[in-house]
C-alpha cells in the first residue's frame, strides 16, 4: 500500500479541488488544501508518526487526521472516492493543466458544458472561452498552450500535430545519412488521422543508426538487424525503422504502406510471385499489370478491383479548392472580421467566402439574434460592392434542436443564401435520439449542408452514435451536402464512409470550420482525408467555381420552394 507523504498530500489536494468544483463546504476544502501543503513539507514520514499524533501537527486538524488514518487503513479517502465517481474523468484530468484551477474548471464544466481536455482545446480554438467571466484572451491563450503541451506528451497525436516534427526529423535523417535511404512508410504515409508512431524503411544498418538517435534523446526499445524501435524522451513518439538491403527497399516500402485488409487481398491474388527486387513502387504495379494505387488509398480491398479496371480516380488536391465554406467571424465566436476573412481568402486566390456564424441558440458562442443578422447582412452587402468579383455569401450554422428543427423561423432561414445545420448541444444521446434529430434536420427544406455529422473530436470525444448509411441515404433523397469538416480535431464525416457518399452521388464539402484566418489552412487536412476516400474535385462543393456555386444555390432555393 502506498503511504508516502507525497501520495497522501496528493489525495488531500485532489479532495480540496473536487470539493471546490462541486461547490461543497469551502471552509473544509481550504482546510484540506492546507493539510496537503503541510504533509508535503513534513520532514518526517507520516508512517513513522503514531496515528494519535496526527491531529497535533500544525496544519492538520481532526478531520484531516481521520482521513490520513483512513488512507493508511483502506488505501483511500472514502469522501474523495465518492467525488471521483460523480466527476467525469476529463474534468479531473483538467486539473493537471497549468492555469486551470477548480473555479475555472467549475465554469468550464457547469456553464460551458465541456467535459474533457480535447473539447476545451477546441473551444479555445473557437475563441469561446473569452465569452465567460474570468476568461480573457491571455487566459484563453495560456490554457490553449498548456493543453497543447499536455496532449503532446501522451503518445498519440493528430496527423496535424505530428506533421511538422515528422517532416523535420525526416530531413535530419536524410542530411545526416546521405549515403543511405530513408523512406516514410506506415500510418503517417497513409495519411491516417491519428498517429502513434512514425515509420521508415531504410538501408542504414541498425547499429549505425543507434548512436545518432541516442545522441538525440531517443532511447532504444528494440534493436535487431531487421527492425529497430526508439521512444523519444523529449518528443514523446515511437520511431520504427525497418532495416533492409538496398534491393529490398521498395518491396518493404509497399508491404508496410498498406492496411491489413488491403495487403491480405493483394497477397491472395499472388501478384508478387518470387520477384522481390524493385527499383520503385511504380514498378511493383507495372509488373502486376495494375494501375498505380497511392499509399493513402491502400485501405479497403475493393481498391484493387478498381486498379484492375484502370478505375483509380484523379483525387482532389488542395489547389482544387475554390472557396472557404463554413467560417465564423467576430459576429459570433470568431477572431477575425468579415473583411479580414474575405481579404485572406482573396490572397489565397479563392473565389468566394461562405460566412456561417453561429445561430441564436448557440448563446455560448455569441450566436446571432434576428436583429443582429440584419446588421450583418448589411455589412456583407457593402463588402460585396467593394470586393467584386470576389463574393461573400450569407450563411449560418444553424443549431439542430432536440426535436431536429432549426432554430430560426422559416422566413429568417429564407434570408440566407445557404444553411449549414449542425448539432452543438445535448451530445449525450443514444442512436435513436441522434438519428431522429439528424434526419429531421436533413428533411428540412432549408438545410443545404449537414455539418460535422457525429460531433466527434479526435482523441477527445467519440461523438454521438449514428447510422452513417441512413444519413447518407437521407442526404441523397433530400439533396443535402455532407460536410467533411477539415478541422484536424474533427475530420467529420469520417473518410471511411465517404465512398458510400460517392456511390449515392452525395456531394461532400471540405470546410475548414474556420474561426480565424489562420484556420483556413485546415483545408489541407480535409483534403488529405478526402483523398483516402478517392474523392475528386467534382465531388466536392468547395471546389465549385463561383458560377457553379451560384447554380448550386439556385437549385437549393428551388428545393426550398418545392418542399416548403
Amino acid at each position: 500500500m502506498i503511504t508516502s507523504n507525497s501520495f497522501v498530500a496528493d489525495q488531500f489536494s485532489l479532495l480540496a479541488k473536487l470539493m471546490d468544483i462541486h461547490g461543497e463546504n469551502s471552509f473544509k476544502a481550504k482546510a484540506y488544501s492546507a493539510a496537503a501543503f503541510t504533509i508535503d513539507k513534513l520532514p518526517q514520514q507520516l508512517s513513522e508518526i503514531p496515528p494519535e499524533k496526527f491531529s497535533s501537527i500544525k496544519g492538520i486538524g481532526d478531520s484531516a487526521a481521520k482521513k490520513i488514518i483512513e488512507i493508511f487503513d483502506r488505501g483511500e479517502i472514502t469522501a474523495l472516492t465518492a467525488l471521483i465517481q460523480k466527476t467525469p474523468p476529463g474534468i479531473t484530468q483538467m486539473l493537471n493543466i497549468k492555469g486551470i484551477g477548480p473555479k475555472k474548471v467549475c465554469v468550464i464544466w457547469k456553464e460551458m458544458g465541456i467535459e474533457n481536455i480535447s473539447e476545451l482545446l477546441y473551444a479555445c480554438n473557437e475563441n469561446r472561452l473569452t465569452l465567460y467571466k474570468g476568461f480573457g484572451e491571455k487566459t484563453q491563450a495560456g490554457i490553449q498552450q498548456a493543453i497543447e503541451y499536455f496532449l503532446n506528451n501522451i503518445g498519440t497525436y493528430l496527423y496535424a500535430q505530428i506533421e511538422s516534427f515528422a517532416l523535420g526529423f525526416n530531413e535530419k535523417l536524410k542530411n545526416n545519412f546521405r549515403e543511405y535511404s530513408f523512406l516514410f512508410t506506415g500510418i503517417f504515409r497513409r495519411q491516417l488521422e491519428e498517429i502513434n508512431k512514425l515509420e521508415w524503411v531504410t538501408n542504414v544498418p541498425a547499429a549505425v543508426l543507434q548512436n545518432y538517435l541516442l545522441e538525440n534523446n531517443f532511447v532504444t526499445e528494440n534493436l535487431d538487424t531487421e527492425t529497430s524501435v526508439y521512444h523519444g524522451k523529449d518528443e514523446n513518439i515511437v520511431l520504427h525503422f525497418y532495416h533492409v538491403e538496398q534491393h529490398k527497399l521498395y518491396h518493404k516500402l509497399f508491404t508496410t504502406s498498406c492496411s491489413e485488409d488491403f495487403l491480405n487481398a493483394w497477397n491472395e491474388k499472388k501478384y508478387f510471385h518470387d520477384d522481390k527486387t524493385f527499383f520503385s513502387e511504380e514498378e511493383i504495379f507495372e509488373k502486376a499489370q495494375l494501375q498505380f494505387i497511392p499509399a493513402f488509398l491502400r485501405e479497403k480491398s475493393f481498391i484493387i478491383s478498381l486498379a484492375e479496371n484502370n478505375g483509380i480516380p484523379d483525387v482532389i488536391q488542395v489547389n482544387n479548392i475554390s472557396s472557404i465554406i463554413h467560417s465564423h467571424s467576430k459576429w459570433s465566436d470568431g477572431k477575425s472580421t468579415i473583411e479580414e476573412m474575405a481579404n485572406a481568402a482573396i490572397k489565397m486566390g479563392l473565389q468566394y467566402l461562405v460566412l456561417s456564424d453561429h445561430s441564436k441558440s448557440a448563446f455560448y458562442a455569441n450566436g446571432l439574434t434576428e436583429e443582429r443578422l440584419k446588421a450583418q447582412h448589411e455589412e456583407i452587402n457593402e463588402l460585396n460592392e467593394q470586393l467584386k468579383p470576389f463574393k461573400i455569401f450569407k450563411s449560418i450554422e444553424s443549431d439542430i434542436l432536440n426535436d431536429g428543427s432549426l432554430d430560426y423561423a422559416n422566413e429568417v432561414l429564407n434570408s440566407f443564401d445557404i444553411v449549414i445545420a449542425s448539432i452543438h448541444s445535448n451530445l449525450k444521446m443514444n442512436e435513436e435520439k441522434a438519428m431522429m434529430r439528424v434526419l429531421n434536420a436533413i428533411k428540412n427544406p432549408f438545410t443545404s449542408i449537414l455539418g460535422h455529422c457525429t460531433g466527434r473530436l479526435l482523441l477527445g470525444r467519440v461523438g454521438y452514435p449514428v447510422d452513417h448509411k441512413k444519413i447518407i441515404d437521407a442526404c441523397a433523397e433530400n439533396n443535402v451536402v455532407i460536410e467533411l469538416n477539415a478541422n484536424p480535431r474533427r475530420l467529420d464525416i469520417d473518410w471511411r464512409y465517404v465512398d458510400y457518399c460517392i456511390e449515392k452521388k452525395v456531394l461532400i464539402s471540405i470546410n475548414p470550420d474556420a474561426h480565424s484566418t489562420d484556420a483556413f489552412r485546415h483545408i489541407k487536412y480535409g483534403v488529405l482525408a478526402a483523398q483516402k476516400a478517392g474523392v475528386t474535385a467534382k465531388q466536392n462543393l468547395s471546389s465549385y467555381s463561383l458560377d457553379q456555386f451560384e447554380s448550386f444555390l439556385a437549385s437549393q432555393h428551388t428545393k426550398r420552394k418545392m418542399q416548403h
